[in-house]
C-alpha cells in the first residue's frame, strides 16, 4: 500500500493540464480561467458624477453662493458646453462631468429657483465625482488561473472582453460496475441495489469543473466492461466504480489489462477508500474507486476533484485542509489515515459513531471528514485537528 500523498502524486503524474479554449464571456461563469486577459477601456471613461446634483466650478463651491444653471447632463447625455464663474450644471448620476466644474453639490444642499440655485450653508464638502480611469485602466488585467466568479464576468463585461479564454473542461467517464445495480428509478430485484456512486460523483466533478458523463452500468463480466470501456475513449478521465477489489467478481482490473491499461498503484493506506487503483488507459487517465458508497465519494474528494484541479491549470495540490478543535475525546487510530464522517458544530468537530463506509445518510448529514494520521494517538476534546469542508 502507498500512501494517500503518494497517491496523489501518481495521479498528478498521470495528468496533465488541458488545451485552452476561448468561450463568449456569457458562457465563462465558473470555468478556469487559463490566460491573464486586460481591460480594453478605462472605467469609468471619464470623470463621472456619483450623486444626483449641480455641477460647478470650485471656487463657486461655497456657502451661500446663487449661481445660474445653464444646462443639463445626464448619464449616456453629456452637455457640451464649459462651466463659467457663476454657473452651474443640473447633473445626474453616471453623467460626464462637464469642463470647468470641480465638484458636484448634491441636490440636497441647494435650493432652486427656476434657473437659480443657492448653496446651503452646511453643504457636504465632498467632491462627488468618480475620476476616470478610478475603478480600472486600460491594460489592467486579471490574473490567471482562477475560477472565474460572477463578480469576474462583471468585470471582464465592463473591461469589454467578449470573449474568455478558459481551460477546456475535463471529459469524466463514469463507469459504475456491478450484478447488483440499477437504474434510480427502476424496480431493483430482491438481490439487487440502486446504483448512487455514479450520481454522487457526477454531481461532485460537475461542481468542480468536469464535463463528466453518467455510462451505462458494466455487469461483472469481462466483455461487458470492456465495451463499456471502449465506448469511454474520448474521455481524459475513465472512473470505475466497484469491482477494483481481489474477490472473484471484482474484475475491473483485467479487463483495463487486457485493453492495455498500465497500472500505476493499487491500494491506498487509507480508511474508507483502501482499494483504490489507477493507470493509463489509451489516452486516458484511469482511476478504480470502491464500490462502497462512501468510499467512493471520499476517495472523489481526496483523490479526484485535485486531479480535476490540476487537469484545469489550477495546481498539483492536495484538498485544502481546515483545522478546528475536537467536541470530544476521540480515540487512537490504527495504520491507515482516517477520513472520518464528523458534523461542525460551534463546539468543534464531532465525529459520527458510525463509520461504515456503507452509510450514505451518515456522509450526507456530515460537514467536514476529519483527518486521523496513521497511528495517531487518542485525542481529548479541545485539541486542534484537521478536517476537509464538504
Amino acid at each position: 500500500m502507498i500512501t494517500v500523498n503518494e497517491a496523489l502524486a501518481h495521479l498528478f503524474a498521470l495528468t496533465s493540464p488541458l488545451s485552452v479554449e476561448e468561450v463568449k464571456l456569457s458562457e465563462s461563469s465558473f470555468r478556469t480561467l487559463s490566460r491573464p486577459v486586460k481591460a480594453l477601456r478605462d472605467q469609468p471613461p471619464f470623470s463621472a458624477s456619483a450623486m444626483d446634483g449641480y455641477a460647478v466650478r470650485e471656487d463657486d463651491a461655497r456657502p451661500g453662493a446663487t449661481l445660474t444653471v445653464v444646462g443639463e447632463a445626464a448619464a449616456g447625455r453629456a452637455w457640451s458646453g464649459t462651466v463659467s464663474a457663476g454657473q452651474a450644471v443640473r447633473i445626474f448620476t453616471g453623467a460626464p462631468v462637464p469642463e470647468g466644474a470641480a465638484r458636484v453639490v448634491i441636490q440636497e444642499d441647494v435650493t432652486r429657483n427656476a434657473d437659480r440655485i443657492t448653496i446651503a450653508a452646511d453643504y457636504s464638502d465632498s467632491t462627488n465625482i468618480r475620476p476616470l480611469g478610478a475603478d480600472f485602466r486600460i491594460g489592467d488585467q486579471i490574473d490567471s488561473p482562477r475560477v472565474i466568479s460572477p463578480s469576474d464576468v462583471a468585470l471582464m463585461a465592463a473591461m469589454n472582453i467578449a470573449r474568455v479564454p478558459v481551460a477546456r473542461r475535463p471529459r469524466v467517464a463514469l463507469i459504475p460496475t456491478g450484478d447488483e445495480l440499477v437504474q434510480p428509478g427502476e424496480a431493483p430485484g430482491p438481490d439487487q441495489i440502486v446504483a448512487s456512486n455514479s450520481y454522487g460523483l457526477h454531481a461532485l466533478l460537475t461542481a468542480a469543473g468536469a464535463e463528466a458523463r453518467l455510462m451505462p452500468i458494466a455487469r461483472d463480466r469481462i466483455d461487458s466492461l470492456q465495451t463499456i470501456l471502449s465506448l469511454a475513449s474520448d474521455a481524459d478521465l475513465i472512473l470505475t466504480i466497484g469491482g477494483a477489489s481481489v474477490g472473484d467478481h471484482d474484475l475491473v482490473a483485467q479487463a483495463a489489462a487486457d485493453l492495455g491499461m498500465e497500472r500505476a498503484f493499487y491500494k491506498v493506506a487509507m480508511r474508507p477508500g483502501k482499494p483504490l487503483m489507477a493507470g493509463r488507459l489509451g489516452d486516458a487517465a484511469m482511476i478504480g474507486l470502491p464500490g462502497n458508497p462512501v468510499s467512493a465519494m471520499v476517495c472523489g474528494h481526496i483523490f479526484v476533484v485535485p486531479v480535476i484541479r490540476h487537469m484545469l491549470g489550477l495546481g498539483s495540490a492536495p484538498a485544502p485542509r481546515l483545522r478546528a478543535p475536537l467536541a470530544q475525546d476521540v480515540e487512537a487510530n490504527g495504520p491507515r489515515e482516517h477520513y472520518m464522517r464528523a458534523r461542525l458544530t460551534p463546539e468543534g468537530l464531532v465525529p459520527d459513531a458510525r463509520q461504515d463506509s456503507a452509510l450514505l445518510s451518515v456522509l450526507a448529514g456530515s460537514g467536514a471528514l476529519l483527518v486521523r494520521a496513521p497511528n495517531a494517538p487518542a485525542a481529548k476534546a479541545g485539541e486542534i485537528a484537521d478536517y476537509l469542508p464538504l
